[in-house]
């Protein structure tokens, strides 16, 4: 199991990423245009500098939802591979069943 540190770190990121995304966006759009002059990119760097660094998206991490886990996650299921091969055993996934051939 996870930290809860670590889990409400992670759910604070989650949080600012969308609340921010759209600054993000426009300074990154700004930075990236060829028409615009040398020193209104600058500053839209520093501007992007000054946002937190935790409101950028890649800081996020895919996290099992049951014990936190940041490797092994399947996408689909949110879950960690281990919990993921647990609950298919017990028959909690619905539609998940153990191969034999």
């Amino acid at each position: 199991m996870t930290k809860k540190s670590v889990l409400l770190r992670q759910k604070r990121r989650a949080r600012l990423v969308p609340q921010y995304a759209d600054k993000r966006a426009a300074l990154k759009r700004l930075i990236r245009d060829r028409n615009v002059p040398m020193e209104q990119k600058m500053e839209a760097v520093r501007a992007l500098c000054k946002l937190p660094r935790d409101s950028s998206g890649s800081r996020l991490r895919n996290r099992c939802r049951i014990t936190g886990r940041a490797r092994g996650n399947y996408r689909r299921f949110g879950i960690s591979r281990i919990m993921l091969r647990r609950l298919a055993h017990w028959g909690e996934l619905p539609g998940v069943r153990k191969a034999s051939w």
